[in-house]
């Protein structure tokens, strides 16, 4: 516990940053305020990657044990339940800091370029320390109390970056989105977590994660309608996960989410706020698999339907930006089902490793993406894709590293993406064949979008463009760092060092199921090829044979509409209307009738204080005498 004492300034470094650039917002320059920011998370990034060598590679035991290394108690409800604010050090918060605090400070970075000259730019890196903060927090947390807190904090920082063009309608109303969606999903967390810690008397990770603990090996006795308490529990705790992590029916905030500025799409909907959902359940894991494995069940059946459905509405997308959100939603899917299907321990738990190894891997070549994504933005000033073409010649870096992000996403080896995703297709080979049939062809999905969307943007017909030329080095550079890990972080034992029991293992290479993946990716990069590398009506003429299947797709499902319908139709008119008839009718009615009756009773009244001593002195005799009279009335004698 000592030897990792340290850690809390990866806590503090941010949240200082925060504080000053936020007070003295307006005092500042704005380079001194972004300089301020920067400093702070570079230093937090030294220390998470000091924490994490220090915890993979120089641990000297020979499992990864869960180290509590901070803690002090902030409340306590009862003898047993107690919140405590601290610091939890194992496999996958340390990976996860590795994550968070990575591609935050290729963010902020990129940022300073792609920002430059906006107004409110000191307040936009103010948000971005505020968000690695209690994105930070939350991987830290050592129990289900204080990561519900950074959760929200989460929640809040993500609705001031969103809608940091505030003046833009439209940004305005994503902001609000996705605040509302994710604060349902929330309810179901946070009843969650009140429902198992009611029975289990702690928040504690460490205590309700144990599998030889009380919890796992003595399961919540009772159930309700058909299954036990914990499984009810676990489900409202997977909502919560879901909401933030744009599970279906959840997703509709993300896409409408890239109304923010580009940095935070990459920051916030590639590589970490998204991610918490896929975090939080595998840090519960071990209570999911063993206590109420029904709730893995509908974990795994969410994910590959997510991801399937997600992948198919990227496929018509002509924004950009939405492209890449339909695409994270997809690829979380597959980490969802990947922990879905998975067991517990050693080899059983490949499905456990293999989802923290996709969230690993897709940080780096998601980040540089959408991070590419504001490079073509940046020079063209665009969203569409109808906007651009041929840009390979005028964006040479961004049209590099944007090409390896893609074959990575695709996987294609030896990037990293091949290892990740060719380790959940084996899992899901192993565990259902109808769940990896469904994941097969999202492979293909994924390969046929994203290089659809390359060659439109950097092949095809050349555009006018005005003054087109490569981003700065501020956003280049970073697009380059991430590259390296795009291309590298696959070859890193993964297995070895995240495990659902934290026994290392090793394993196998899947040579059938990795040359299929491959096989169906090249048949989606030689589609997209043939339909989109040149300018033809080829797409069109597909378009208008699908008739109204297209325009199903195209418009998402209609689920944006649905959700209005429910909420304008059903919910404002008939409960909504009802609750506001009664507030003004009967609450309101009941307070302006007391506030009636005391103004007609001060009226009738106010004589008695009109200043008149004669009157004063006849209402004083008057009032002796009744009282006279009365007790000479019951005392006769």
């Amino acid at each position: 516990m000592d030897s990792y004492q340290f850690t809390i300034w990866i806590l503090i470094l941010p949240f200082v940053a925060f504080l000053v650039t936020g007070v003295l917002n307006g005092k500042l320059s704005p380079t001194i305020s972004a300089g301020i920011s920067i400093a702070a998370i570079a230093l937090v990034t030294a220390l998470s990657y000091f924490t994490a060598i220090s915890y993979f590679f120089l641990n000297s035991a020979e499992s990864y044990e869960a180290i509590q290394a901070a803690s002090v108690t902030w409340l306590r409800l009862t003898d047993t339940l107690i919140i405590d604010m601290g610091i939890i050090i194992d496999p996958i918060s340390a990976m996860m800091l590795v994550v968070i605090s990575t591609v935050s400070l290729m963010v902020h970075i990129y940022s300073t370029g792609y920002m430059k000259g906006e107004d409110g730019y000191a307040r936009y890196f103010t948000f971005l320390s505020l968000f690695s903060f209690a994105m930070l927090g939350l991987v830290l947390a050592t129990n289900l109390m204080q990561i519900y807190i950074f959760w929200e904090l989460v929640g809040v920082s993500s609705f001031l970056l969103i809608g940091y063009y505030y003046k833009k309608p439209t940004a305005i109303a994503a902001a609000k989105k996705a605040f509302i969606v994710t604060r349902f999903a929330d309810l179901g967390f946070l009843i969650g977590i009140l429902l198992l810690s009611y029975y289990t008397g702690t928040f504690n990770f460490m205590e309700i994660t144990n599998p030889e603990g009380a919890l796992i090996s003595n399961p919540i006795a009772g159930t309700f309608m058909g299954f036990s308490v914990m499984t009810w529990a676990l489900v409202l705790i997977f909502i919560g996960g879901a909401g933030k992590s744009a599970m279906f029916p959840f997703h509709v905030w993300l896409p409408d989410a890239m109304e923010g500025p580009t940095p935070v799409s990459a920051l916030i909907h590639a590589a970490t706020m998204v991610v918490a959902g896929v975090y939080l359940v595998g840090r519960m894991f071990s209570v999911y698999a063993l206590a109420a494995p029904e709730a893995l069940e509908v974990v795994a059946f969410i994910g590959a339907f997510t991801s399937l459905f997600a992948a198919v509405i990227a496929i018509v997308q002509t924004d950009i930006k939405k492209v890449l959100a339909y695409s994270t939603i997809s690829q979380l899917g597959y980490m969802m089902l990947a922990l879905g299907i998975s067991g517990y321990g050693a080899e059983a738990g490949l499905g456990f490793t293999a989802s923290m190894f996709h969230l690993f891997t897709h940080a780096f070549f998601k980040a540089l993406l959408f991070l590419g994504a504001g490079s073509i933005i940046h020079a063209v000033h665009s969203n569409e894709m109808k906007d651009m073409g041929n840009l390979r010649k005028h964006l040479p870096s961004t049209h590099l590293t944007f090409l390896i992000a893609t074959l990575a996403i695709a996987g294609i080896p030896p990037l990293s993406g091949f290892f990740s995703k060719d380790e959940i297709l084996a899992a899901a080979w192993q565990a259902n064949k109808l769940y990896f049939a469904v994941e097969y062809l999202v492979a293909g999905l994924t390969a046929f979008y994203m290089f659809r969307l390359y060659f439109r943007v950097f092949w095809g017909q050349e555009r006018k463009y005005d003054h087109i030329h490569e981003s700065p080095a501020s956003m280049t550079v970073p697009l380059w760092i991430l590259a390296i890990g795009a291309v590298f972080a696959g070859f890193l034992p993964f297995s070895h060092l995240v495990t659902s029991d934290g026994q290392p293992f090793d394993t196998h290479f899947h040579w059938s199921i990795a040359l299929a993946s491959v096989g169906i990716a090249l048949i989606g990069i030689l589609s997209a090829n043939a339909l989109y590398r040149k300018e033809s009506d080829k797409s069109a003429k597909i378009r208008a044979s699908l008739g109204g299947l297209y325009v199903l797709v195209d418009n998402k499902f209609y689920m944006d509409e649905f959700y209005l319908f429910v909420t304008k139709k059903i919910i404002f008119r008939y409960i909504t209307s009802s609750a506001a008839w009664f507030d003004k009718h009967i609450v309101d009615g009941l307070m302006n009738l007391i506030g009636n009756v005391t103004m007609a009773i001060s009226v009738r009244s106010r004589n008695f204080q009109s200043g008149n001593v004669h009157q004063y002195a006849m209402v004083f005799l008057t009032g002796l005498l009744l009282i006279v009279m009365v007790y000479f009335y019951f005392n006769p004698n």
